[in-house]
């Protein structure tokens, strides 16, 4: 789409010059209005430039090309001027802004929004305009182009060698944290973690305030950074130590970084206070209504690896990447939006604090047992708007009147539910038993103040409600006085002139008018002023009518204005109140995400597990929380964990599609779940504090980086044994398959030996080596178990029970049987099997038999002092 005045398309490939840059011409030759699109571009040389002409959005040069090309429009062509010829322009309609910015930003681009501020009715020569807003993938507050249960995270990094400051905020919730640490990995990890729309890196590089959307300008990033996110460069000097503390004490009214925790953190200093300085840019006079800035430490939570999250599935499932199937999409029965984004944050960032998990547990414990409250406060949850970003919107000056009316009635219900709290006991829950009284206050303005369902336009009245203001209210009186005396006109008007066909009419061209049909050939009264003659009728005024509608007008105007200024006003009065808005926000977030694990708890059938200090980890009767939902009631098969006590490694051999991938991972989730202080699928459960949990599942490649399938998992399974700790968690699952038998046999028998004996992390190790039950008769703190089928002639029935003991076949034929191979294939590889079962029953028979055979048969395996040297097959 495109505007009307638009030439006629044409395509890029059959005409070259409609790619040429704006930098490569004479900006003298360009027509006036291109010579400012090219001055306001070079201001924003890292966004879209929007470039509002009448109805339309236009776009021209280099940016024509690339929205053409993103939002699949018919580009098309301009004069450019003197010797010019024809430019690329596309463009969009105003209406539809919102709608194409949203795609857009989701693919990565910064958009600025140059305007008209001025009325082109009269403007001398070129209207003024001015650039009014900038998007940005992570600086976005716009309600459509937020997802509501989802953080917008905007990030900052500053590189100093192995060293690394990040900083973070979400400007439409106000969250704004940093920290520091020496490990780059670990920032690789903390990005991944948090998936921010937008990174600032601090850069040399002298095309500065680029935006590289994902995978573009590796050469411009250091060397171990993800690629999958944006990134825009940044001058050094924004990050610079002593600008960057000045920032972060004007912004925060402090005299001590002391307070915030990051006295001592220069990078992380620097981090914040370049992303201040960033948003200032961004937001050009607007304020940004961040919460005060808080520093923590990576080695205060459960740290979860890239890896670790993609095979549990927390947020998204790793065959498609959708929602549903995801661990979050389980467990998620929060009622509000940032409900919801509270508990996703809780998932990615699990608890290592005893006591804070357990404040938590109590929380859904009160729910579950006072079913009363439990039922009053999901009711009242229901009617919480999003609080977080409506004070947001509000503190940024971006807020409508219905955003304001969604506060009042937020307000509202929260002084409905305080007195339903007053009488609990957790913690969480008696954070609201009270609403603060200036927040009750602004709420009775806001009730005094605003109609109960304002329009979205701010400009065109119906926003105030009678009373609110005397002066609005006598500007109305008169209105009314001036709108009823053009209702009696018509009437008044033929019985003074005696013109029964006289009437009196309003178009939004011509105004107010008297009208009377020319068939009648009546002479008009001598005050009548020929305003309009048409082919049935003469039109006229007079001077009273005309200074009637003046002062309509007028009035109008007024009125309109002073309730933009009412509004104004009241909406700087919530802003005023944002941070405390915000702090209310967070207890109502943290009930709603409580009372969710709660709803879940019962009727999910969870309980609470017992959290202890020690390494334990025992489980009776655990469920993967997911595929217990996917199945009928009842069909799951539950099973036990112990580990942590006498044993640290369990090896776990069965039939493949039998569960053991199932097991792997519920062990997994009821660890996490406990230490985000969820209840847990399970009949009973002990478990100690993990600091990492670590796991090891799937065959997949990494062909952008030249990595094989088997290269991935060894770097997977290298980066597990350099990190994990006695107090970690590690979940492997077919280790060494993707090599050569003896070689993957060798590495699976090194790899859980290394576990057991040097870093003697609790382990569970999948696999179809079922020569690694041997293991369990040389090492104490090794134990085998098998997940059991049962076997009929002619087929086996998978009976997805974990029990005790080795599995010595895999019954691989037969899951490919039932996974649909054809039967000839099938019957074939029966054949081979017997066939290579009869050769290894041979060749054993020759070592028996040959001429060695007088010796005494040594066994498989040899350890001197618990360490494995040799291995005679």
């Amino acid at each position: 789409m495109t505007s009307p005045a638009a030439d006629q398309p044409l395509r890029l490939g059959r005409n070259p010059g409609l790619q040429i840059s704006h930098d490569a011409l004479d900006r003298q030759t360009l027509t006036p209005m291109l010579q400012h699109y090219a001055d306001m571009k070079d201001q924003y040389p890292h966004a879209l430039l929007l470039y509002r002409v009448g109805d339309f959005y236009e776009t021209f040069f280099q940016d024509a090309c690339t929205i053409a090309r993103e939002l699949e429009l018919v580009l098309t062509g301009k004069e450019g001027g003197k010797d010019i010829g024809r430019i690329a322009m596309a463009g969009v309609p105003h209406h539809a802004l919102e709608r194409y910015c949203r795609q857009l930003v989701e693919k990565g681009y910064a958009i600025a929004i140059c305007d008209q501020v001025e009325d082109p009715a009269q403007a001398q020569g070129l209207v003024k305009r001015e650039v009014t807003r900038i998007f940005t993938p992570g600086t976005v507050l716009d309600e459509g182009l937020l997802q509501p249960r989802k953080n917008n995270f905007l990030a900052a990094v500053i590189l100093a060698g192995t060293h690394w400051g990040l900083a973070y905020a979400d400007v439409s919730t106000g969250e704004f944290l940093t920290t520091q640490d020496q490990d780059r990995d670990q920032l690789h990890q903390e990005l991944t973690r948090l998936q921010p729309s937008e990174i600032l890196l601090a850069s040399e590089a002298p095309d500065l305030n680029r935006l590289l959307r994902p995978g573009e300008g590796g050469d411009l990033l250091p060397e171990g950074l993800p690629t999958q996110f944006c990134y825009t460069l940044r001058p050094m000097a924004d990050f610079h130590h002593p600008e960057a503390r000045q920032r972060l004490l004007e912004t925060f009214g402090v005299r001590s970084l002391e307070g915030l925790g990051c006295e001592r953190l220069t990078l992380a200093t620097r981090a914040a206070g370049g992303l201040l300085g960033y948003l200032a840019d961004t937001h050009r006079g607007q304020p940004i209504p961040l919460q005060t800035l808080s520093t923590y430490q990576l080695t205060n939570y459960l740290i979860l690896d890239q890896q670790t999250r993609r095979n549990l599935e927390l947020t998204q499932t790793s065959r498609d990447g959708t929602f549903q199937g995801s661990l979050l999409w389980a467990i998620d029965r929060t009622c509000t939006a940032m409900g919801g984004r509270l508990l996703r944050r809780w998932l990615l960032q699990p608890l290592l604090d005893i006591k804070g998990i357990q404040d938590r547990q109590a929380t859904i414990q009160e729910l579950i047992s006072q079913t009363h409250l439990r039922q009053e406060i999901h009711r009242h949850l229901q009617h919480i708007y999003d609080l977080e970003r409506l004070a947001g919107r509000a503190g940024s000056g971006t807020a409508n009147a219905r955003d304001l009316v969604a506060l009042r009635d937020s307000f509202d219900t929260l002084l409905k539910l305080a007195p339903i709290l007053a009488t609990a006991q957790s913690s969480y829950l008696t954070a609201l038993k009270t609403l603060p009284p200036e927040l009750e206050h602004l709420g009775d303005v806001l009730h005094g103040t605003l109609v109960e369902s304002p329009p979205i336009a701010l400009m065109e009245g119906g926003l105030i409600r009678p009373g609110a203001n005397s002066d609005l209210d006598q500007h109305r009186q008169q209105l009314e006085q001036d709108r009823q005396w053009f209702v009696t006109l018509e009437s008044h008007e033929r019985e003074r002139t005696g013109i029964n066909s006289l009437k009196v009419g309003f178009n939004k061209a011509a105004g107010y008018h008297i009208s009377i049909s020319r068939s009648k050939n009546q002479a008009p009264p001598p005050d009548y002023i020929r305003k309009q003659t048409l082919t049935n009728e003469e039109r006229y005024i007079t001077a009273e009518l005309k200074e009637r509608e003046a002062r309509l007008m007028t009035l109008q105007a007024d009125i309109h204005n002073l309730e933009y200024e009412i509004f104004l006003e009241l909406r700087n009065a919530v802003a005023a109140q944002a941070s405390l808005i915000r702090q209310i926000a967070t207890a109502v977030a943290s009930i709603d995400a409580l009372w969710g694990l709660a709803d879940v708890a019962i009727y999910q059938g969870y309980t609470c597990p017992e959290l202890v200090e020690n390494r334990e980890l025992f489980i009776t009767g655990g469920r993967h929380p997911v595929v217990e939902q996917a199945l009928p009631i009842g069909f799951f098969v539950p099973n036990d964990t112990h580990l942590g006590g006498i044993a640290d490694l369990m090896i776990l051999t069965g039939p493949n599609a039998s569960g053991k991938s199932c097991y792997l991972r519920q062990v997994g989730l009821i660890q996490l779940l406990a230490q985000i202080g969820s209840f847990v699928p399970a009949q009973a459960s002990k478990l100690g504090i993990c600091d990492r949990i670590f796991t090891r599942v799937g065959a997949v490649d990494d062909l952008a980086t030249g990595q094989s399938t088997f290269m991935v998992e060894m770097n997977e399974t290298a980066n597990i044994l350099n990190h994990a700790t006695p107090k970690s968690l590690v979940l492997l699952d077919e280790i060494g398959r993707g090599t050569a038998t003896f070689d993957g046999l060798a590495i699976a028998w090194s790899v859980a030996e290394y576990l057991a004996m040097t870093i003697q992390a609790r382990t569970i190790f999948a696999t179809h080596y079922h020569e690694l039950n041997e293991l369990a008769s040389l090492l104490s703190n090794v134990v085998n178990y098998q997940v059991v089928v049962k076997e009929l002639p002619d087929e086996i029935i998978f009976l997805h029970q974990v029990q005790p003991g080795g599995a010595d076949r895999s019954y691989g034929i037969e899951a490919g049987r039932l996974a649909g191979l054809p039967p000839s294939v099938i019957q074939r590889a029966r054949q081979v099997m017997q066939q290579i079962e009869q050769h290894s029953k041979i060749a054993l028979g020759l070592r028996k038999t040959g001429p060695n055979s007088s010796r005494t048969t040594q066994p498989a395996t040899k350890v001197h002092q618990g360490q494995l040297f040799s291995y005679e097959l």
